[in-house]
């Protein structure tokens, strides 16, 4: 059985290479981990209850958790241009996109096909 939460704050802070977010306390942290957690039981239809958590489930976590720490310090900014006479500058904001973390490679083995009204119909190429 898997318990929630499947990742504890310190292990996020060793994870993370990103000083913003090994400087978060433990409270935002939790906050993070839980959505992480809810993102990936809501992309796999599976709450992982049975047997143990995978470890590429709980990677998945560790990155996720880690990528909404830092975009939630990013967000905090506020300061976006500035303008001096004729000078002008913006600051570039660098949030980690979740797409683009490749999360699938660690979750598809573990999502559950859910049926509509009873069916499921699967398809393949000829």
């Amino acid at each position: 059985m898997a318990d929630r939460p499947w990742v504890t704050p310190e292990e996020v802070k060793e994870y993370s290479e990103i000083p913003a977010v090994q400087q978060r306390n433990d409270a935002q942290l939790t906050v993070d981990i839980a959505r992480a957690e809810q993102y990936v039981i809501t992309y796999t239809h599976n709450s992982f209850k049975e047997g143990d958590l995978p470890q590429s489930v709980k990677t998945a976590v560790l990155i996720l958790a880690e990528a909404y720490g830092h975009n939630s310090v990013i967000a905090a900014r506020e300061v976006k241009s500035e303008t001096f006479d004729d000078y002008s500058y913006t600051v570039e904001i660098s949030q980690i996109s979740i797409e683009a973390l490749d999360l699938a490679a660690l979750l598809d083995d573990y999502i559950k096909v859910e049926p509509r009204n009873g069916v499921t119909l699967r398809m393949r190429k000829l």
